[in-house]
């Protein structure tokens, strides 16, 4: 059973990938939310609506965007990932990349903290569109997709040099094919409006129409600034559209998280309907605009005043009646356990600077150590000789820089972290027999008995070397000569 560590009615106003990471794993029974979708934009609330002041950039740029953190571990834990971010990188570019990359590490906290029978909605619109398709199906796997839901509307305007555009998309993806689902129903308004014969439907003799199982097509009109429900939230959605999601995929009590919850929309569908639910939200406002909604909805039933004053106010709880909110993230009580093997990562936040050097620092330092004449000892001058070329711990094989590849010596699935400890350089036809399931020692093992092994000495010592100089780095680490090393393999 899993252990839930957060309050029911819960809001965080911080970075959503920290408060993910803070979640304990297969807690929520679903996703709804509403990311940015790279539309190379600022987004500001009208100034005298409820959520003023409210903004935000929907620009990404990789140079300032993206953390080497990120990079590593979907290299390491998500190959399939990292294939769509390049392929995307290579047709779009460097912006569509980053948010790619951006929300993918998001994405793969979401998939741990659902539930196996949890399910995620995601909303977006023809400006990433296909690109995150791709993404969810590497991180969700592409099994798991159950619909493309189009929320079409009839706002105003349409181009003279193309149709006009006037839908957004919802990818819905299940955790497994364990997923909950409650089918819905709905009037037939197409089906009366522009006759399709296709659909059955029959008149009462109040002249409303039978109700039909829902389609993926919702007919949903769009939010105008006269509506009750309107805040002024400049990419703010109708509570309908979420209603719909969450019946669908939720019972009453079930937990529904929106890690991009804005002006609340989607706590509040959740609230109206019975559910348990959480938002996150980098606006220092967010929670101002839940109580004023939940208020508005005669939701928000009791209003306590013991919250402690003394408290820092960056950290204190604070209790508007049910209603919590943190700038920190929650604490993790499940060891950080994870809902499957493909899913380890020891520790989610590395204490000491040791593990937080880059795959592609580690790699510069193992090459030296691997090089069959490189001296032991760290910081020295490299030799003239063999500088391209790197001993394999797995075969003994001697090849150029290019064929070597950077793997763990305990796999992840066996609970193998990412640190320069664990790693070791291994040539790229080793690397595909390791793969995921292997250590080197099992490795070696293998390529013994398959014929494989060239240097059964060659890579004992190679993988010897490589573990001699990660203890160094570690044990040492803020020696002058292992700052040097460190650094001199930064700038290469």
């Amino acid at each position: 059973m899993a252990r839930i560590n957060f309050q029911n009615r819960a809001l965080y106003h911080a970075d959503n990938l920290e408060v993910l990471r803070g979640i304990n794993s297969e807690t929520v029974h679903l996703i709804a939310t509403d990311p940015p979708f790279n539309k190379n934009r600022d987004f500001h609330a009208t100034p005298d609506s409820l959520a003023a002041g409210a903004r935000f950039t929907d620009r990404w740029r990789w140079e300032t965007d993206i953390h080497q953190e990120w990079v590593d571990q979907i290299q390491d834990d998500w190959p399939a990932v990292w294939a769509i971010i390049e392929s995307t990188r290579a047709a779009r570019g460097d912006d569509m990349a980053a948010f790619l990359c951006w929300l993918g590490v998001r994405l793969l906290e979401m998939r741990r903290v659902l539930r196996e029978d949890g399910s995620i909605y995601l909303h977006i619109d023809h400006t990433a569109h296909a690109y995150v398709k791709a993404l969810m199906d590497a991180v969700f796997g592409h099994k798991n997709f159950r619909n493309e839901i189009v929320w079409f509307y009839k706002t105003g305007g349409v181009s003279k040099r193309w149709f006009g555009r006037k839908h957004d998309t919802i990818l819905f993806y299940s955790k497994s094919d364990k997923y909950a689902f409650y089918p819905q129903k709905e009037k037939s308004y197409l089906s009366h409006k522009y006759g399709f014969s296709n659909i059955q439907i029959q008149e009462d003799k109040q002249g409303y129409f039978t109700m039909v199982g829902m389609r993926d097509v919702w007919d949903v009109p769009a939010l105008r600034g006269n509506q009750p429900e309107t805040t002024g939230y400049p990419t703010q959605k109708p509570l309908a559209v979420y209603e719909r999601v969450i019946e669908a995929s939720s019972r009453k009590g079930d937990i529904v998280l929106d890690p991009f919850c804005g002006c609340a929309t989607i706590p509040i569908a959740a609230e109206r309907l019975g559910r348990q639910w959480i938002g996150i939200d980098i606006w220092d406002k967010a929670h101002e605009t839940v109580l004023n909604r939940l208020a508005d909805e005669n939701l928000a039933v009791r209003y306590l005043e013991d919250a402690d004053a003394n408290a820092p106010s960056d950290s204190r709880l604070l209790a508007f009646g049910d209603i919590g909110y943190s700038r920190q993230p929650p604490t993790r009580t499940d060891d950080n356990e994870v809902a499957s093997p493909m899913l380890i990562l020891i520790i989610q936040h590395p204490a000491e600077p040791w593990q937080k050097l880059p795959n592609r620092v580690i790699r510069s330092i193992l090459s030296e150590a691997q090089r069959p004449d490189a001296p032991d000892a760290p910081g020295l001058p490299l030799t003239a000789r063999h500088t391209d070329l790197i001993g394999c711990a797995g075969c003994g094989r001697v090849l150029e820089s290019p064929f070597m590849e950077l793997d763990h010596i305990q796999p992840k699935a066996e609970g193998g972290d990412n640190y320069i400890t664990n790693r070791v350089l291994i040539c790229r036809p080793c690397n595909g027999i390791k793969r995921d399931n292997l250590t080197v020692r099992g490795l070696v093992r293998e390529n013994k008995r398959s014929g494989w092994m060239r240097d059964e000495n060659l890579a004992k010592i190679m993988l010897d070397k490589a573990r001699l100089q990660a203890s160094l780095v570690r044990d040492n680490y803020y020696s002058e000569s292992i700052q040097n090393l460190i650094a001199r393999h930064t700038q290469q």
